[in-house]
């Protein structure tokens, strides 16, 4: 028995002893590092004189003056994130110099069947939030950070950027007076907490012309399942209605 537990002791350390030789031929030569390591990543060779690669920029294509042109612009073939996802687009509506600016994240199952943003049991909700503040649909200009729905209605956090950063211009060109966002994708895209006043009340908006009034409030879709959420909902509209006195 003695001798048995020698043989599995030999063989034991055998085995550890060519386990760890295995791993500096592998050209690991410690067991824990600072900073962890992807030993699987391939290496990359490097340029002949010693130089490193240049990082080439992104070639991007100058962006739309004006509003019309936007609207092209979001149709085209340029390389916008919608481009990968299937189905029907969704284009903004209204006109510009509006009093009122509402931006939504994408349209809902229900606006591609109907055709447009904010339909159905939500946008007659919506209708009604603008009724309180004394505007209705035909005044107020309506869009969306993705003219498409991605299926299941995830984005990554590249493309949200993506969307963000053309947002911005899509606001300089519409012109609005003030700036209404539904729903938390939205108001995390466009405007990430700060120092400033947050929740219900009025904050800076930059855009690629200067600075706009906002303010971000639940999206309809969430106030029809939490009716709660609507006395919250109407503090924020209310601060709309004060930015609109004379």
């Amino acid at each position: 028995m003695i001798a048995m537990r020698g043989i599995v002791q030999d063989h034991g350390e055998n085995a550890a002893s060519a386990y760890l030789a295995w791993w500096r031929l592998a050209g690991v030569d410690c067991a824990v590092a600072e900073a962890p390591v992807n030993w699987l990543r391939p290496t990359v060779a490097p340029i002949s004189g010693g130089a490193t690669q240049p990082v080439v920029p992104a070639i991007t294509e100058p962006k739309p003056q004006d509003l019309e042109s936007f609207h092209l612009w979001l149709q085209g073939e340029s390389p916008h994130p919608e481009q990968r996802w299937p189905g029907r687009a969704i284009l903004p509506t209204g006109a510009a110099d509006a009093p009122l600016m509402i931006v939504t994240d994408m349209p809902d199952p229900a606006d591609l069947e109907a055709g447009s943003l904010l339909a159905d049991r939500a946008g007659a909700l919506c209708d009604a939030m603008l009724r309180a503040i004394g505007l209705d649909r035909a005044q107020v200009y309506v869009a969306s950070l993705f003219i498409r729905r991605p299926p299941g209605g995830m984005v990554e956090a590249t493309d949200l950027c993506a969307a963000a950063d053309r947002m911005r211009t899509h606001v300089h060109l519409a012109r609005p007076r003030r700036l209404l966002l539904l729903g938390d994708r939205t108001a995390r895209a466009l405007m990430p907490a700060s120092g400033e006043a947050a929740g219900n009340s009025l904050r800076n908006f930059n855009h690629d012309g200067g600075i706009l009034p906002a303010v971000a409030t639940f999206h309809p879709r969430l106030l029809l399942s939490q009716p709660a959420a609507k006395a919250e909902c109407w503090r924020a509209l209310q601060s709309l209605i004060e930015e609109n006195r004379p």
